[in-house]
């Protein structure tokens, strides 16, 4: 839409229009201060946003069909740009599971991939913790300001 519409602020503009020609309830959007208030209660928190279109947003999630318009970023930003690889699982994973997920994590960060997890209890917890030293990057649902779960 911004590239149809040129520029983001005229994509905006247009929303409600295309919204209610689909059928569909007329959007509502988000005031632009609240938008300024969300991104300034991140960046207190010490997260950086990045948008697809600007520098320095992660190479390999911009080449997914739809990346996430923006994401938040905080702590080594630098992981973003390197090679990566998800290690997920069971959260009520065994003992045999949860070893087996942490040699994987710290070889693999050896091996220079960034290890990306979901940061839940099992398999995803243990591959984040083994890979701490060699670069973690944990992918956060509810949010920055929103860690789950809070161990």
């Amino acid at each position: 839409m911004i590239n149809t519409f040129g520029g983001a602020a005229a994509a905006l503009d247009v929303l409600p229009e295309l919204s209610r020609r689909g059928g569909g309830r007329p959007l509502l959007l988000c005031p632009k201060s609240r938008a300024q208030d969300e991104l300034a209660a991140a960046r207190r928190m010490g997260s950086e946003p990045f948008f697809t279109l600007e520098p320095g947003y992660p190479k390999a999630l911009a080449a997914i069909e739809v990346p996430p318009p923006m994401i938040y970023a905080r702590g080594r930003i630098e992981l973003l740009q390197q090679p990566a690889l998800a290690i997920i699982g069971s959260r009520l994973a065994s003992a045999a599971g949860l070893k087996i997920a942490k040699q994987f994590a710290i070889e693999l960060g050896r091996a220079g991939l960034a290890i990306v997890s979901g940061l839940a209890r099992g398999v995803d917890g243990a591959a984040h913790e083994a890979s701490l030293a060699t670069g973690t990057i944990a992918v956060l649902a509810g949010g920055v300001d929103n860690i789950y779960p809070p161990e």
